[in-house]
């Protein structure tokens, strides 16, 4: 039997912005059913290697693969029904209802000029359900608070059906208990439906509790991915944010407390 490949692989990867080194010579593969968490200081490059990994601008050096397939070699439309990505912000300049923006993850799967179908509707309402957004099918996005109009973002990319998510910080403006339901339904959604996802974290704990693989951004192009239990070392957490922790041992796994 042929040799199963990764979703995405990067090797030898250079990423950079202006003078900061994001990366230099990174070396890792996201397999189906994994969710990674990418950690680092704020201004790090996260954002960077995140629309890096997305083909949105392209690397110093280096290669990444989605299916074995160089993403430079993909048009947007086959990128984009290969990945999704979910931004930071979002600049709703023009009214729409809710329905209608979720509907837009199914665009890279529609001929021109074709509308949504039906199934394309159920693919829709089934996103908005998973993350609690039944019954604000025609609201407008303007009006929403700026937790739901995140919850609408990742909607989005369910509906858009990737076997890959990125997800740029999508615990932003989520309140404790729905920053810990939607990090429990990617992660169930990836591992029944065989995906995987890469989210931006800033919370180690949350990074701890739901993630199986962890990349750590150190700075200066130095990097360290690889299976949590092995990343997340609490001189190496140290190290990364130039803060001293206390771990502590609890009923869900360890956590680590600034000190």
């Amino acid at each position: 039997m042929p040799e199963l490949q990764p979703l995405l692989r990067c090797n030898g990867l250079d990423v950079a912005i202006g003078d900061i080194i994001v990366t230099r010579g990174l070396e890792f593969a996201i397999e189906n059913g994994q969710c990674w968490c990418v950690l680092g200081r704020n201004g790090i490059g996260k954002t960077t290697l995140l629309q890096t990994l997305a083909g949105l601008r392209a690397a110093s050096s280096g290669s990444i693969s989605i299916n074995a397939m160089p993403i430079n070699t993909l048009s947007r439309r086959e990128l984009a029904q290969k990945l999704g990505i979910v931004f930071q912000s979002h600049e709703d300049n023009f009214p729409a209802t809710v329905l209608e923006t979720v509907l837009q993850g199914r665009h890279p799967h529609l001929r021109s000029w074709q509308w949504e179908s039906a199934e394309d509707h159920r693919i829709a309402t089934r996103a908005m359900a998973q993350l609690g957004l039944s019954g604000y099918e025609t609201r407008n996005i303007q009006t929403l608070s700026g937790g739901e109009r995140q919850l609408v973002s990742i909607a989005t990319l369910l509906a858009q059906e990737t076997q890959l998510l990125l997800l740029d910080e999508p615990t932003n403006h989520l309140d404790l208990h729905h920053r810990h339901r939607v990090m429990d339904m990617l992660v169930t959604h990836c591992k029944n439906t065989n995906r995987a996802a890469l989210l931006v974290l800033h919370d180690i704990n949350l990074a701890a509790r739901f993630a199986d693989h962890v990349l750590l951004l150190l700075g200066e192009g130095e990097s360290r991915p690889g299976k949590k239990e092995k990343i997340l070392d609490t001189a190496l957490l140290e190290r990364l944010y130039r803060h001293p922790f206390t771990r502590l041992e609890t009923a869900r796994g360890p956590v680590w407390l600034p000190q």
